[in-house]
């Protein structure tokens, strides 16, 4: 946060909205930089050159390095002072919203990537569709892109919805203050589908407290589950696991 929107000892912290719009100069502490591994256990065989948008200050294109030690990593951040923290872990970042970035004139070649990785950046974007119908002529045949994605079919979420009225907007989480674009597991594949992509396979994080439901059913269609006065009956064992992800994680190539 920066600290000249900070409030004074003893005073209620100041709403999301008032601290965390101003993506541009929001400060790289702002940033929870940390490695998604689920990121990298969607990953199909070693990326060789790769996108990292959204890429904070550089905590998982770093990792991605350390991994696979021959990989080219450039990012794309809008933030000035994560970029700059990006940049002394990665092989080059753009600062630049990804809205407005126009990749040729920073040099990005056709083709010229075999896996770009677009980690819970898509849902704070006004058109995510046309960004991924950009991304498509710099894309390697049979190149891989992997997303995760806040999930809005989350059963908390949606029970607070229904019983309190509250849709509340926070800091970060599901409710992040900057998330423009909410999905649904459906959603994420339609969005996809629709800018020119197949979906080859998902991974869903499951929410914390949700996650002693979710492992008490071993797998088994629960047929009925109660969250304080909602109850919904009927319940597959696949939808169980929509109700109690918090994000998923895909893995798409160009149709």
């Amino acid at each position: 946060m920066d600290e000249r929107k900070q409030p004074g000892p003893g005073a209620p912290p100041l709403p999301a909205w008032r601290t965390c719009l101003d993506v541009e100069e929001q400060a790289a502490g702002h940033y929870l930089d940390f490695v998604n591994t689920t990121v990298f256990d969607a990953l199909d065989g070693a990326p060789r050159r790769a996108l990292d948008l959204g890429c904070a200050g550089g905590a998982l294109g770093a990792a991605l390095k350390q991994r696979f030690p021959d990989a080219t990593v450039v990012g794309v951040e809008a933030s000035r002072a994560a970029a700059q923290a990006a940049a002394a872990k990665l092989d080059r970042v753009i600062c630049a919203r990804l809205e407005s970035v126009d990749f040729a004139a920073e040099g990005l070649r056709p083709g010229e990537f075999d896996t770009v990785i677009a980690a819970d950046v898509l849902e704070h974007m006004v058109n995510p569709w046309a960004l991924l119908e950009r991304l498509k002529p710099l894309l390697a045949p049979r190149a891989q892109v992997i997303a995760s994605i806040p999930n809005v079919r989350n059963l908390g979420l949606v029970s607070q919805l229904l019983q309190e009225g509250r849709w509340e907007y926070r800091e970060r989480g599901l409710l992040d203050v900057t998330h423009l674009r909410f999905f649904t597991l459906a959603e994420i594949r339609r969005m996809f589908e629709d800018s020119g992509y197949v979906l080859e396979g998902y991974t869903a994080n499951l929410t914390p407290s949700m996650a002693p439901l979710y492992r008490s059913f071993g797998g088994r269609d629960p047929g009925t589950i109660q969250a304080g006065r909602l109850t919904l009956t009927g319940v597959t064992a696949q939808e169980l696991t929509e109700l109690c992800a918090e994000q998923f994680i895909v893995r798409c190539r160009s149709a």
